[in-house]
C-alpha cells in the first residue's frame, strides 16, 4: 500500500475507534490469536461464554426463564453447546412477538437497534449491547482478512444502496468517514450496459486494493469486463456475501478481478463465517456465537447435521445480554462440516455452501438487468409499516409488489410514495403497482420467496 495505508491502519484508525470507546483494534488481535487455538481450546472458550449467557437470561428476562422452567430446565444444564438441543428455537415470528420480555431487566441497555434487510419477506428487528457490537465489528476485520481485505486498503463497496439520511450533518459525517477510511461505495443494483460501464469507470479511477460485494453483483460485473475486455489492473481479492457465490460466478470474478473469497453474515448477528485461503468452506466464529446447522426429524424434534448434510442455520449471540437471541433460525439453510483443522491452520468449524439466500434478476422496462436485492434495502428501514413483502415480475414486464402492512389495510402516504420513487429509479419504465394482501404464503419448502419472476 502507499503510505497512507499503514498510517491508517496502525494510527489513526485504532486512535479513532479507541476515542469512540470501542475496542476493535485489541479485540481483534485476541481474535487473530484465539482462531490458532485446539478445537477443545474454542470449545472450552465458547461453553463459558454460553454459560454466562443463559445465566444472565434466565435471571433477568421474562421469555427465557418462562423456556426453561417449562422445560424443567436451569442455566447449570446446558454447559456447551452441543446441550443446546433441550431450549427452543427461536423462529422470526417469535423474535418479532418476544422483543418486551427477552429484554434484559438487568442491563445492559440497547446500544443499538437495527433492522434485517427482510431477505425472507418479513424484517426482523434486533437490539444488542456495546460488548457484542465491538465484538461484531471485531469479528468483521478478521473474517475480511483472511481473504485479503486489512484496514488501510482502498476498499469498492459494490453494494445496494439504503435511501440517504435525511439530515444532512449525517450525510456529511458519512461522506467524511468513508474517505478517511478510503472507502468507495457504488451501487450495484442497476446492471444495465450504462450503470456497468460507468461502475468500471469509478474503479479504474480508484483503484482499490480489495472489492467487497454482493455475490450477484460482483458476477455480473465481472461478465460485463470479461465479455468487454476491458480489464486493465493486477489482481486484487474480492470478499463476495448477501448471496450464494455460485462455481460459475467465482470463475468470472477470478478471471475479471482477482481470487474470490465467500463470506457469510445476517444483520441480526453480523459476519457469521468467512472463507479461508483455503476454500474449504467458511470458518465460523465460535468465539462470538455458537452456530448450528439443524435437521427437523418427522416427529417435531431436531438433530445436528450430518457432514455433507444440508440443514437450517441455527445462531446465538453469545455477547448480547441486552435482548438475547438464543438459537435463532434465521430462514437460510447450509451445509455441514465434519471438524477438524483446517490446511490453514485454524480449527474454527465450518460450514458452507450456504444455500438459502438466491433472489431472482429483475428487468426494468428498456430489458435491463436489476438486482433482485434492491427491494430488501428499501423494507430493510421500512419495518415498522411493512409485516412481509414480495416482488412479483409479471412475463409483459409488469412489477407487483404484494405487502401486508404491520397496521391497517394501506401503507401510510408517505412510505407509498418512497416505494413508487424507489421503484422509478431501479425500475425505470417497467409498470409498477403495489398489491395489499393478507398474507405471503411459503413454498413447499419453507421459505418466502421475496422475488418471483414469472416466465
Amino acid at each position: 500500500m502507499d503510505l497512507y495505508g499503514p498510517l491508517l491502519a496502525k494510527t489513526l484508525f485504532p486512535a479513532f475507534e479507541a476515542a469512540r470507546g470501542r475496542p476493535t483494534v485489541p479485540l481483534l488481535r485476541y481474535l487473530q490469536t484465539t482462531e490458532r487455538w485446539s478445537i477443545e481450546a474454542l470449545r472450552d472458550l465458547q461453553s463459558g461464554l454460553l454459560r454466562r449467557l443463559l445465566r444472565h437470561a434466565y435471571q433477568h428476562t421474562a421469555y427465557y426463564r418462562e423456556a426453561m422452567d417449562e422445560r424443567g430446565i436451569r442455566p447449570e444444564d446446558i454447559q456447551s453447546a452441543a446441550d443446546l438441543h433441550s431450549l427452543p428455537l427461536l423462529d422470526r415470528d417469535t423474535v418479532r412477538a418476544t422483543m418486551n420480555s427477552r429484554m434484559s431487566a438487568g442491563g445492559p441497555p440497547p446500544a443499538i437497534t437495527k433492522s434485517t434487510s427482510g431477505t425472507t419477506g418479513e424484517p426482523v428487528v434486533v437490539k444488542y449491547n456495546h460488548e457484542s457490537r465491538h465484538w461484531r465489528d471485531a469479528t468483521r476485520w478478521r473474517g475480511y482478512g483472511w481473504g485479503g481485505y486489512r484496514i488501510g486498503m482502498r476498499a469498492m463497496h459494490y453494494w445496494g444502496f439504503a435511501p440517504a439520511a435525511e439530515s444532512w450533518l449525517k450525510r456529511q459525517k458519512t461522506a467524511l468517514d468513508r474517505k478517511v477510511k478510503r472507502d468507495l461505495y457504488i451501487d450495484c443494483t442497476p446492471r444495465g450496459e450504462e450503470a456497468l460501464t460507468d461502475a468500471v469507470r469509478k474503479l479504474r479511477a480508484f483503484d482499490p486494493h480489495v472489492m467487497v460485494a454482493y455475490a450477484a453483483g460482483a458476477a455480473a460485473l465481472a461478465k460485463f469486463v470479461n465479455e468487454q475486455n476491458l480489464r486493465q489492473w493486477d489482481d486484487f481479492p474480492v470478499l463476495v456475501g448477501a448471496e450464494r457465490l455460485w462455481p460459475k460466478d467465482r470463475e468470472q470474478i477470478e478471471r475479471a478481478f482477482g481470487p474470490a473469497f465467500e463470506t457469510y453474515g445476517c444483520r441480526e448477528v453480523m459476519l457469521m463465517a468467512s472463507e479461508c485461503e483455503m476454500h474449504d468452506g467458511m470458518h465460523t466464529s465460535m468465539e462470538t456465537m455458537v452456530v448450528e446447522i439443524i435437521v427437523r426429524n418427522p416427529d417435531g424434534t431436531t438433530r445436528a447435521a450430518k457432514p455433507g448434510e444440508t440443514g437450517e442455520v441455527v445462531i446465538t449471540d453469545l455477547h448480547n445480554l441486552s435482548c438475547p437471541m438464543i438459537r435463532y433460525v434465521n430462514g437460510d439453510l447450509a451445509v455441514a462440516h465434519a471438524e477438524g483443522p483446517c490446511s490453514c491452520g485454524r480449527s474454527l468449524t465450518k460450514i458452507g455452501p450456504v444455500e438459502g439466500r438466491t433472489t431472482e434478476t429483475l428487468r426494468d422496462g428498456r430489458g435491463n438487468a436489476v438486482g433482485g436485492m434492491v427491494f430488501n434495502i428499501l423494507f430493510g428501514v421500512m419495518d415498522q409499516v411493512v409485516k412481509k413483502f414480495q416482488v412479483v415480475q409479471k412475463k409483459d414486464g409488469a412489477v407487483v409488489m404484494r405487502v401486508v402492512p404491520q397496521v391497517g389495510q394501506v401503507l401510510p402516504e408517505a412510505n407509498s410514495r418512497a416505494i413508487h420513487q424507489f421503484a422509478d429509479k431501479y425500475l425505470p419504465g417497467a409498470p409498477f403497482a403495489i398489491e395489499y394482501v393478507d398474507d405471503i404464503p411459503l413454498t413447499a419448502a419453507g421459505k418466502r420467496k421475496v422475488v418471483v419472476v414469472e416466465r
